[in-house]
């Protein structure tokens, strides 16, 4: 489980880009953060790997406190996805799911058997693909290696920043059906951030709104469509009206 307590940050000892932010991720759930741009989504993944660290609070993984452990440590027990993709170009594919086991001193046979089955996992053919760089890949294509990358290391947790993003409509909506298929088959721990209210829905078995900075509620999309907690959380799926036949679907 992740447990952020009280959690605030801010740069200039006045302005907090987030406000007092409490809040639990159940183990095995996916926990969708959804607001708008400059909200503190992305803070809030940086400081759970503690990319950046809280001003006031504290964050737990497992009921321990993440200050008391080693950073590096940290990070490479956490899978992360960051917006834009962010594989190494000048490393190939294998190389770059790789990494994080290779510096945690697996052996090569045991780092070569997992790089295959992660890229089978998602759907990329290890003989035409592990030896294939980053830029000779399609978006979609380079988002599945991400995912790959990420989980390489066998997390508990998964952090992913906005994934799918970047990507054209039809690869994003193929992703996310990927995305659920893995979702059975991995039972992570797993904090999304999106912008994207569709999104947010179809995958979440929870969803937390964030507006500048604070919580404004969190629960499943079927008590967030029944009973909207404030204004702000009401006009945000207002402005998406035209999408409520999907929801009801989806719901």
């Amino acid at each position: 489980m992740i447990a952020l307590d009280q959690i605030s940050k801010s740069y200039d000892g006045v302005s907090r880009i987030i406000d007092n932010l409490s809040l639990e991720v159940l183990e095995g759930e996916i926990l969708m953060v959804l607001g708008s741009s400059g909200c503190g989504k992305s803070t809030v993944l940086k400081m759970i790997n503690r990319l950046i660290e809280p001003t006031e609070g504290r964050i737990f993984l497992d009921g321990k406190d993440i200050q008391h452990q080693d950073p590096i440590a940290l990070r490479r027990s956490i899978g992360y996805v960051t917006q834009g993709i962010g594989l190494f170009p000048h490393l190939s594919i294998r190389e770059n799911v790789s990494m994080v086991p290779r510096l945690l001193g697996w052996p090569e046979a045991r780092i070569n058997n997992r790089c295959r089955d992660l890229l089978e996992l998602v759907h990329l053919s290890p003989e035409i693909h592990a030896d294939r760089f980053p830029d000779e890949l399609s978006g979609g294509q380079q988002q599945r290696v991400a995912v790959a990358r990420a989980l390489a290391a066998d997390p508990a947790y998964l952090l992913m920043d906005e994934p799918f993003g970047a990507l054209d409509a039809i690869t994003r909506d193929s992703l996310q059906q990927e995305f659920l298929d893995l979702k059975q088959q991995l039972n992570k721990t797993i904090i999304f951030v999106t912008h994207d209210i569709v999104e947010a829905v179809t995958l979440g078995d929870r969803i937390a709104i964030l507006h500048e900075g604070r919580l404004e509620q969190i629960g499943t999309s079927a008590e967030i469509l029944e009973n909207p907690a404030t204004e702000f959380v009401q006009n945000l799926f207002a402005k998406s009206v035209k999408y409520w036949k999907d929801f009801k679907t989806i719901l």
